[in-house]
């Protein structure tokens, strides 16, 4: 059964918001254009703030899912009109693409050096590339070679592994807040060798 409530999908690039209104009559989704809108306007009580450096880097996941969780219940397609259907179809995938994005600091560190104009290469690409991320590197091989060997109990090495990316994160957290891009880019890099690890901890468990 139809809700009697009108739904009404706003949709942009970099926002969507969803209102209701008391009304027996349907409405078609409409575009709206906000252009200082992301990810974090989507979550209005998880991240009341925003992004850094106005929000903190760290997010309450727990929060953060709740609010994913309504957001997709009120976008859900089947609680809409046929003409409707499709922005809602929209607005949902645009919902997911935002919380996936959020719930993971890899993947919201690398968004929010995007959003301010200084997006990070695949590995191995653009800026940064010198000593630092040699040495880097060289470290990430040797903890490869010692999982693949079995030199370490996979134990201790998950343990290393999570204190080394719980280090990246802080570090995020003080660049984004000081808007020191170019630390942030430099600990996405890091940060992303280290999840690469944990992926291949992970393998290795199955």
């Amino acid at each position: 059964m139809k809700t009697a409530l009108r739904h009404t999908i706003r949709l942009h690039p970099a926002h969507i918001r969803l209102h209701s209104s008391s009304s027996s009559s349907s409405s078609s989704p409409t575009a709206t254009a906000t252009a200082t809108a992301t990810y974090y306007a989507l979550f209005p009580h998880t991240l009341p703030r925003g992004p850094p450096p106005h929000g903190p880097f760290n997010i309450d996941g727990t929060r953060l899912h709740n609010e994913f969780l309504q957001l997709q219940s009120r976008a859900h397609p089947d609680k809409h009109l046929p003409s409707a259907k499709r922005a809602a179809q929209d607005a949902s995938a645009h919902i997911n693409e935002a919380y996936r994005t959020l719930r993971s600091p890899l993947a919201r560190a690398t968004y929010l050096l995007s959003l301010a104009g200084k997006p990070v290469g695949e590995e191995g690409e653009g800026e940064g590339e010198g000593a630092e991320d040699a040495e880097l590197l060289g470290e990430v091989m040797g903890v490869r070679e010692e999982i693949e060997d079995g030199e370490k109990a996979v134990g201790l090495s998950r343990a290393e592994n999570e204190a080394r990316i719980r280090d990246c994160e802080a570090r995020l957290g003080e660049a984004f807040g000081e808007r020191d891009f170019g630390r942030a880019g430099r600990e996405v890099r890091r940060l992303r060798y280290w999840v690469s690890i944990r992926q291949a901890l992970d393998g290795r468990e199955e």
